[in-house]
């Protein structure tokens, strides 16, 4: 009997250490998204205020940066930060509309702001860019 009293506070400290640490380990929540998926994508870049179309080749690179984007605690705050915003618009084969802002080190999905890791979001804000400057 006394060697099962152990399991519990375990049990215990495995749960509370999932729910303390699940900020700091981050999500990906567009990992399974693929270009079937996505019926256009339309991007914003503000400043210059310039809104573009993506080709289909652009979606694929796209979905696949999406695909890496870490997101973790939700956090408000990009409204003090000062710099380019660039805002994609996509619209799913099933009808859905999802607006991604890229704000690095935010990102700002259907309006609620999350952390998040540096990289992805920065090639986001590039692929804007070099679309701008291509067209």
């Amino acid at each position: 009997m006394k060697k099962r009293l152990w399991i519990i506070p375990v049990i215990v400290i495995l749960v509370c250490g999932f729910f303390i640490g699940r900020p700091f380990i981050g999500i990906r929540p567009f990992k399974d998204l693929t270009a079937k998926d996505v019926k256009e994508v339309t991007v914003k870049l503000i400043p210059p205020d310039t809104e573009l179309e993506f080709t289909n080749a652009e979606v694929s690179k796209l979905v696949e940066i999406l695909n890496r984007v870490v997101i973790y605690q939700k956090d408000n705050t990009y409204g003090k930060y000062a710099g380019q915003t660039v805002i994609f618009t996509m619209t799913k084969t099933d009808g859905t509309q999802i607006s991604i802002k890229a704000y690095n080190p935010f990102i700002i999905i259907d309006g609620v702001g999350y952390k998040t890791k540096y990289g992805p979001c920065e090639e986001l804000n590039n692929l804007a860019n070099n679309l701008e400057a291509e067209k």
